[in-house]
């Protein structure tokens, strides 16, 4: 199984008058995040299902990537929110669908929650040796059997200023 863990776009600065949870892509965002999801779409990729935070930004931003015909699934996980936690999402969510070797699944959320993700799927632990930019991805192998914490293989790490 591949898993494409893809932040958000640029969104609105955090201000007292807007919640964290409903900030919006700026029109920058929202335009830089269609060119990347274009690219990706050029590059062949096809994603089996799009699984999203539930925070606006990175609902916004799998909409264009099911907009750009990436995947005709889309799903929302509150796993994917900011701090969401990867050892629960493993077990509550992954474990139980059972999905073939060949899924292409794409997470949409936040930093630094996703290169955390990464590296416990590639060392056990979150290192902070990452650092996913907005609208960018990285594409992490899972093994076929087994737990894949500490036993995945990184293939794809690509900032978005790669994809426009």
């Amino acid at each position: 199984m591949e898993l494409y863990l893809i932040r958000h776009g640029i969104a609105e600065e955090q201000t007292n008058n807007i919640k964290d949870e409903e900030r919006s892509l700026t029109p920058e965002g929202r335009q830089k995040t269609e060119k990347v999801a274009q690219r990706i779409k050029n590059l062949g990729l096809q994603f089996d299902l799009i699984l999203t935070s539930p925070l606006v930004r990175a609902r916004q931003t799998a909409e264009i990537l099911i907009a750009a015909k990436l995947s005709c699934q889309l799903e929302e996980s509150h796993h994917l929110a900011f701090n969401g936690d990867i050892s629960s999402w493993l077990v509550d969510w992954l474990e139980p669908k059972n999905y073939s070797q060949n899924t292409q699944l794409a997470l949409v959320g936040h930093e630094p929650c996703l290169s955390n993700w990464a590296e416990i799927l590639l060392w056990g632990e979150a290192k902070d040796s990452f650092v996913l930019k907005k609208a960018g991805m990285i594409g992490v192998k899972l093994p076929e059997t087994g737990s894949p914490v500490g036993r995945s293989q990184m293939f794809w790490l690509t900032p978005p200023k790669y994809l426009l």
